[in-house]
């Protein structure tokens, strides 16, 4: 494969511009955070859950626990504790042929730029 054949990178997307696509329905949020963390802290509001470890499965449209509320066409954020699984999410998603996938960092993130959260 040559460099310049690559997909170009997706612009960044910040939490804030997260939380406003959201609050306009123009973003789908998911939270890869184990259960536990959500009963911890809730979520962000309208977020999503799909663990990371379950994501390969409920993230593919070609498998039977394909989640029927993505669309590999919309724009995806993601949100871990810290960023990092987040990280690793994203990846996976567009590596699936998500088109537009960002990495918004932590659930600290989302809560700081004014995302609402929820019990899960």
């Amino acid at each position: 494969m040559s460099f310049f054949s690559r997909k170009p990178a997706t612009p960044a997307l910040s939490a804030q511009e997260a939380v406003t696509m959201s609050k306009k329905n123009e973003i789908t949020i998911i939270d890869v955070r184990d259960i536990s963390e959500l009963r911890q802290t809730g979520k962000a509001k309208t977020a999503l859950h799909i663990p990371l470890m379950l994501l390969q499965s409920h993230a593919n449209p070609s498998h039977p626990e394909f989640n029927k509320a993505l669309d590999t066409t919309k724009t995806v954020a993601v949100y871990c504790a810290s960023g990092a699984r987040s990280g690793m999410a994203a990846r996976t998603l567009s590596k699936m042929g998500f088109e537009s996938v960002h990495n918004i960092g932590g659930l600290m993130h989302w809560h700081s730029a004014g995302g609402e959260l929820e019990r899960a």
